[in-house]
């Protein structure tokens, strides 16, 4: 039997959720009435959502400094 306060969690994870798709399904329009300035703002905001963050490679001792 589920506790008082997993019950609590389910439903506010719920509830999360249908607001984050209402707010996604409007986003298009919500991005078009921003400035410029602001929507790549916004972009880069969400940018780690979307894609894998990157590594950054050092180079070793004796590895070659070019790639053939």
């Amino acid at each position: 039997m589920e506790t008082k306060g997993k019950i609590l969690t389910n439903e506010l994870r719920n509830n999360l959720k249908e607001v984050i798709q209402r707010e996604l399904k409007q986003l298009n329009e919500q991005l078009e009435a921003l400035e410029p300035k602001e929507r790549l703002n916004v972009v880069c905001k969400l940018m780690p959502y979307v894609f894998p963050k990157v590594n950054t490679v050092h180079l070793k001792e004796g590895e070659p400094f070019t790639f053939d």
